[in-house]
C-alpha cells in the first residue's frame, strides 16, 4: 500500500481531491495536523479540510499534534464524531517553531510523557491511533527508548521516517537504523522518507517495507506518476505525462481559484504547489523563477503553458 504524506499547506482537501482524479493509486490520504490553540479551539481551516463532505471517496486519516492527554481525547473524538475511525498522531514534524513547544519531535526525548498520554487518551476514546514519528529529536537512538512504549499500547500502525529532527530533511535516512527499530516493534511498520524514485525503491527500500507498507511525501507532488509507477499498475509516455499534468495542474488552479479571492492569494498558493511542481522539469530551478515572477493570473496561465510546452521532464 502506498500512503500520501501530509505536507502543512500543500496537501490540503483541494489537492487530494484534484490528485484522486488523475492519479488513482494512492491507497491512503494523512490531513495536514490539526491542533487546538490556546483557546482550545480548531482553526476553521484545519476543520473544513477533514470535513466528509470535502473529502467524499477519500481514504483520508486526520493527523493531530499534540501533547497532552486532554487535547488528544477532544480531537479524536471530535473526528469520531465525523465518522473517521482512525487518527494518526503527529511525533515527527522537525521545525523548530513546532518543536521547541514539544510537539512533533520535540516529544521525542520524553518517553514518559508520550507513554502517559497514550496511556490515557487510549482509555477514553473509540478511535484507532496509528503513531508518525522520527528516530530522535537530536539522536537516532531516542528511539530506543520508546519502541517500548509503543509495544504496550493498542497502535494500528507506526510510520517511521528514519532522520531525527535535527537534521529536518537533509543529509541521508538512517536505513540500518530502521531496520533494526522494525525487527523491535510488534506493530505494523511503514517506511517513509525520501522515496525519490522507482529505482531508489527497488534498490533501497522495497526490502525493507514491512507489509509492502510506503509513506511517501515531497516526492509524489513533484512527481505525481509516482506511486502509479511503483505499483507498475501503467506506463506513460513524456507526453503523456506533461499533458496529464498539465489537466491536473489546470483542475487544482480552478479549485483554489474558486476557494480564495484576488490574484495576490491564488498566485501565492501555486507558487507553493510549483516548488515542487518545477522539480518534474529538467530545468527546475529556471521553472521555478518563471512562476514565481508572475504577478497577475493571465500572466501566470500563459507562463504555465510555456513551461508544458518548452521543457522536457526529469521524470
Amino acid at each position: 500500500m502506498i500512503y500520501l504524506s501530509p505536507l502543512q499547506g500543500i496537501t490540503d482537501y483541494k489537492f487530494r481531491n484534484t490528485y484522486i482524479k488523475y492519479f488513482n493509486c494512492v491507497d491512503k490520504f494523512f490531513s495536514p495536523y490539526i491542533r487546538l490553540s490556546n483557546k482550545k479551539e480548531v482553526k476553521k481551516s484545519q476543520l473544513r479540510d477533514i470535513l466528509p463532505e470535502n473529502n467524499i471517496g477519500i481514504p483520508l486519516v486526520p493527523q493531530i499534534m499534540v501533547n497532552n492527554p486532554d487535547d488528544f481525547i477532544f480531537l479524536a473524538n471530535m473526528l469520531s464524531g465525523y465518522g473517521y475511525d482512525e487518527v494518526n498522531w503527529n511525533l515527527g514534524c522537525p521545525f523548530p517553531m513546532v518543536t521547541n513547544r514539544q510537539l512533533g519531535s520535540g516529544l521525542l526525548g520524553f518517553p514518559e510523557k508520550i507513554d502517559s498520554i497514550l496511556n490515557e487518551s487510549l482509555k477514553n476514546i473509540s478511535i484507532k491511533v496509528s503513531v508518525k514519528m522520527r528516530l530522535g529529536l537530536n539522536q537516532a537512538n531516542e528511539i530506543d527508548e520508546i519502541v517500548p512504549v509503543l509495544n504496550k499500547h493498542n497502535l494500528s500502525e507506526v510510520i517511521i521516517h528514519p532522520r531525527t529532527g535535527k537534521q529536518l530533511y537533509k543529509g541521508r535516512v538512517d536505513l540500518d537504523k530502521f531496520k533494526e527499530i522494525s525487527k523491535l516493534i510488534s506493530h505494523k511498520i511503514v517506511y517513509n522518507g525520501d522515496i525519490v524514485g522507482v529505482e531508489y525503491y527497488k534498490k533501497n527500500i522495497e526490502q525493507i517495507a514491512e507489509n509492502e507498507s510506503i509513506m511517501i511525501g515531497r516526492a509524489l507532488i513533484s512527481n505525481p506518476f509516482l506511486a502509479c509507477e511503483i505499483k507498475n499498475s501503467k506506463t506513460f509516455t513524456i507526453e503523456e505525462k506533461k499533458q496529464i499534468f498539465r489537466e491536473f495542474h489546470d483542475s487544482l488552479l480552478l479549485q483554489v481559484q474558486n476557494s480564495l479571492s484576488g490574484d495576490s492569494h491564488v498566485l501565492s498558493k501555486m507558487t507553493n504547489y510549483w516548488e515542487y511542481f518545477s522539480l518534474f522539469f529538467e530545468n527546475s530551478r529556471k521553472v521555478f523563477k518563471q512562476v514565481k515572477k508572475t504577478k497577475h493570473i493571465k500572466n501566470y496561465e500563459r507562463t504555465i503553458a510555456e513551461i508544458f510546452k518548452n521543457n522536457t521532464t526529469s521524470r
